[in-house]
């Protein structure tokens, strides 16, 4: 069992290097972005990357899981990849032509008349992501971290490297240098748009990466209508479940739009609502280390939990899984709270109305990965219509909370909903997972490390800050006596089972 988790570690950290180090580095965007563009230009690429998020899990309609969950089917395995590469490879073809045909009306619904451009290399963008989905898919189930870690980090490079291009380079050399040629060849009134063609460049030199994987399919080609059928039958529940944690991680930002009430002294009442929706973006950025240790847990967890399914020990590994996460995002929660008067200086200051969020939703992306943790249940009975039940039920918690709240607190709201929503999951999940496949998850010490995390995180909010040397000293030795509690006891733990197991032989 530990061997498990530890290999479960390993393939964490290697996927997690692609992650770390490429969202770091796209993180060190977010200073720039809030230093370049005013709020009000920042809401827009907000509020554009929320649809991103609905239409790729619309494209991909849950086929990766079920990638996973054939392929270790010996009867499917030959078929599995070519029997779901080429149906999302139609779809994604049939979404891009469908959007570059109709994108004004399209433009004009989500309020971008001027800005029709933007969604179709939007559309591009989307269709390309959602193409290589599989052949990813396809890296994590071979074990093929290091690759898979590769590509992921050049696609970040030449995102970041075009993003630096295009919104500092260029417009320095043109300047200090008016007569230049770049200025031939670069329109400042694109502005935001820049950010989008960094994006679509890097998405099409990533498909270029995968053509070996894309190509093996065609040279052994086996779809299968049937092994399609089978795969989309227990993947569809998915989709809708993933549309609904969609709707929770990204919904808010479109019910701001609708919801926020303007003061009255406002004269530009768009740019005032776009503006909150920039504000609250920017912050929700911060959040990103609990969002990426959860992404790259994911990463190494999905082809891990369905090789467990038919070992000895499977839901003792499990269980321990579940404590080990939670008890690293508590370090990871902690971690940025103790050092929050320094991180948020990553954002603009026009953009630190909005950090009182931050704390909020750091449990609220906790509560997720604990979600994702228990859907383990329903996926290895067969039974992913309840995550599409779980999932709505959250989707319904958030825009309920946001409607209710919007009006009165704006967009700290949006993070309170994301708060309850996630809770409610995660206690729903539990709850109902218990009765179709039981697993007898360590509350007691779950529950310890939690309350002391809680306690630390009290007493680190009440320090004065007048004496920044004294509130960070005390901040690092509350959060290295956390993690120093964390290790001690463990081991402990670990001996003290060690020394059961010597009696029993004895």
């Amino acid at each position: 069992m530990a061997n498990q988790i530890k290999k479960l570690i390993n393939q964490t950290a290697i996927y997690g290097l692609s992650s770390i180090v490429g969202r770091l580095l796209n993180y060190l965007l977010v200073p720039l972005y809030t230093r370049v563009f005013i709020p009000s230009e920042y809401g827009k690429v907000a509020i554009l990357y929320t649809y991103v998020g609905f239409l790729f899990i619309f494209l991909t309609y849950g086929m990766e899981t079920g990638f996973f969950r054939f392929s270790k089917n010996d009867k499917y395995k030959s078929k599995v990849y070519a029997s779901t590469l080429l149906p999302i490879f139609i779809s994604s073809l049939l979404f891009v032509i469908a959007v570059i045909l109709y994108a004004e009306p399209i433009s004009k619904f989500i309020n971008f008349e001027q800005d029709k451009s933007y969604i179709i290399w939007f559309a591009i963008i989307i269709g390309v992501d959602t193409f290589t989905a599989i052949p990813f898919a396809k890296l994590r189930l071979e074990n093929k971290a290091a690759r898979f870690a590769t590509i992921k980090i050049i696609n970040i490079v030449i995102n970041i490297g075009f993003n630096l291009l295009f919104l500092v380079i260029i417009p320095y050399i043109i300047k200090n240098n008016p007569d230049s040629i770049v200025k031939n060849f670069y329109s400042a009134d694109i502005g935001i748009g820049y950010i989008f063609i960094s994006n679509l460049i890097a998405s099409l030199a990533t498909v270029l990466l995968l053509m070996p994987d894309i190509f093996g399919v065609f040279k052994n080609f086996a779809f299968d209508f049937k092994v399609f059928k089978k795969i989309f039958v227990y993947s569809f529940p998915l989709l809708f479940a993933g549309l609904a944690i969609m709707i929770n991680e990204t919904i808010d930002r479109i019910l701001l739009e609708n919801f926020i009430v303007v003061p009255e002294n406002i004269i530009n009442k768009r740019e005032f609502i776009v503006s909150q929706i920039g504000i609250y973006a920017a912050n929700y950025k911060i959040a990103i280390l609990m969002s990426l240790f959860i992404q790259t847990f994911r990463y190494a967890a999905e082809p891990f939990f369905f090789s467990q399914a038919d070992k000895k020990n499977s839901k003792k590994t499990y269980a321990d899984v579940m404590k080990y996460f939670l008890v690293f995002s508590l370090i990871i929660f902690l971690g940025i709270i103790a050092y929050l008067d320094i991180i948020k200086y990553f954002i603009d200051i026009r953009y630190h109305e909005g950090i009182i969020i931050v704390p909020i939703l750091l449990m609220s992306k906790l509560f997720y990965g604990a979600v994702y943790n228990l859907s383990v249940w329903y996926k290895l009975t067969n039974k992913t219509m309840y995550g599409a039940y779980l999932a709505a039920l959250g989707a319904v918690v958030t825009i309920v909370v946001n409607i209710l709240l919007i009006p009165y607190i704006g967009y700290l709201a949006s993070a309170w909903a994301a708060f309850i929503c996630y809770f409610v999951m995660m206690i729903s999940s539990y709850f109902i997972g218990r009765k179709y496949y039981k697993i007898n998850y360590d509350l007691k010490q779950i529950g310890k490390y939690t309350i002391i995390a809680v306690f630390i995180y009290l007493i680190m909010s009440y320090i004065p800050s007048n004496n920044i040397i004294l509130q960070y000293g005390i901040n690092t030795v509350l959060l290295l006596s956390f993690i120093s509690f964390f290790v001690l006891k463990e081991k402990l733990h670990l001996r003290i089972i060690e020394w059961k197991q010597k009696i029993k032989k004895v």
